[in-house]
């Protein structure tokens, strides 16, 4: 009994860390958005992770949600789905061989240790490319504002995976979901972010069960083009 008794107040003392250093952030990690693509574009309105992107936010009696992504050729300009403002933001990683789908599993670990860089980033979204994380978010926060947000942005990051096993590898926009929650919430609340996000689609993603019964298939349509809607 005493064993449980000092895990639950461990538990507590932990959970009111988490809730004191998240309580002034602008943005609430929510988690992982999807495993692989189901269509191309797909931040785009109507495709389902947008549909289902929206309903998170409106769950949260939120006007706005911010998906971030690992950048590649799109501008990742913000657009409305419904009633609900899809913001994005990418990153552009200087250090890192971004066309590789492979896990630097060395860098991995010394980011969950250390966090990332400040300089190792430059970002994008509305087609404009900041060198800084600063500018970047005043950029989503000034969005986010005009759009009538009030209290902080729920965020996701896209997920996808275009080869590979989707449960191993988390996917697009992982490491930018890290470095906004290590600076909004702090350390200790971007490891619970972490581990409560990975479970996050298994639990409330609609489309769960299609994606990963057809995981293969689908990244296989995707880089052969074939998921494209025109």
């Amino acid at each position: 009994m005493k064993k449980i008794g000092v895990f639950l107040i461990i538990l507590l003392i932990l959970g009111g860390f988490i809730y004191i250093s998240s309580m002034n952030s602008k943005v609430e990690p929510l988690g992982r958005l999807g495993f692989v693509k189901l269509a191309n574009p797909d931040m785009y309105p109507g495709h389902p992770h947008s549909e289902a992107l929206a309903g998170y936010a409106q769950q949260r009696g939120s006007k706005c949600i911010l998906v971030v992504h690992m950048a590649g050729g799109s501008g990742y300009r913000h657009y409305d789905e419904g009633n609900v403002t899809i913001l994005s933001l990418a990153f552009i990683d200087t250090k890192a061989n971004m066309a590789s789908t492979g896990i630097d599993w060395a860098d991995v670990l010394s980011t969950f240790i250390f966090g990332i860089p400040e300089d190792r980033y430059r970002y994008r979204a509305d087609g404009i490319e900041f060198n800084s994380y600063d500018e970047a978010m005043n950029h989503i926060y000034k969005i986010a504002e005009k759009k009538g947000q009030e209290g902080p942005i729920p965020m996701v990051w896209h997920g996808t995976v275009k080869r590979g096993s989707p449960h191993l590898n988390p996917g697009c926009g992982f490491p930018l979901y890290v470095h906004i929650s290590w600076n909004e919430c702090g350390r200790i609340a971007t490891y619970y972010y972490i581990i409560k996000g990975m479970l996050f689609p298994y639990l409330n993603l609609p489309y769960r069960n299609y994606e990963l019964q057809h995981a293969s298939e689908l990244q296989y349509y995707y880089v052969n083009d074939m998921l494209n809607y025109e």
